[in-house]
């Protein structure tokens, strides 16, 4: 937390919180001015897993090194929708094709061995309870490549309300705290800015099958913990005495 006692006038920002736009308002002190910048979050339970899925293949030729992926990767995006998933949840997140070379030490030459494709997609669970037993059954589906689960909140706002509650509360404590010291009996709101801090942190898992007769009957464990969201908040006092009313 930081405090600055700062002169008379001030211009100051009205609060900017996306996807309002930012308003400029000037506000006369008279009295000093302290500016006061707090962070308070709120941790809660994750209501959304995000897990990623992926097919690589290789072969002679790019087209058919593509085609192989595609058959493959259908395998895997049919094996979701079954899962009850929609198909809104589920985003192609990158394809790519790639020349594969290995290098003779004899010859000390690249020599070409084909093509390698990838096709990646992100998956978003709204069971959470669901994750391991949905990553084993991609896996199963024949995806060579996994990633995550990173969980979150899908409507943290109540959340967010919460921790602008708490902040507000703690920033005007201090702030009269400030004020007594200084010989006044009172303060007065010039200003308040608030930025959105992100929902982490984030529990993460990855891990990549080998092959298939490794994957066992059990679904993979998953702990989802707890996430948190929060807000910063810079709010401007002018420190005032009740006479002054």
């Amino acid at each position: 937390m930081k405090f600055l006692i700062a002169p008379a006038l001030l211009a100051a920002s009205a609060i900017a919180a996306a996807p309002v736009a930012a308003a400029t308002v000037e506000i006369d002190a008279n009295g000093p001015v302290i500016e006061l910048s707090v962070f308070e979050s709120v941790t809660t339970a994750p209501d959304m897993a995000t897990i990623g899925a992926g097919v690589s293949t290789e072969a002679q030729t790019a087209v058919e090194a593509l085609r192989q992926n595609s058959a493959e990767m259908k395998k895997v995006i049919d094996r979701i929708k079954s899962l009850g998933i929609d198909e809104k949840d589920i985003q192609t997140t990158g394809i790519n094709l790639n020349a594969r070379y290995d290098y003779n030490r004899q010859t000390q030459q690249q020599v070409f061995r084909g093509y390698q494709v990838s096709n990646r997609v992100s998956v978003k669970l709204r069971e959470i309870e669901a994750t391991g037993r949905v990553l084993d059954a991609l896996v199963s589906a024949g995806a060579t490549d996994l990633s995550g689960p990173s969980f979150s909140i899908e409507d943290d706002e109540g959340a967010k309300d919460e921790a602008r509650k708490r902040g507000i509360v703690r920033a005007k404590e201090r702030a009269e705290s400030y004020a007594a010291m200084f010989g006044y009996d009172a303060i007065r709101v010039l200003s308040v800015s608030e930025a959105i801090q992100g929902r982490g942190p984030m529990p993460q898992m990855a891990m990549r099958a080998e092959a298939a007769d490794a994957i066992t009957l059990t679904a993979a464990p998953v702990q989802p913990g707890q996430v948190s969201t929060g807000v910063s908040l810079t709010i401007k006092y002018e420190m005032v005495n009740s006479s002054d009313d």
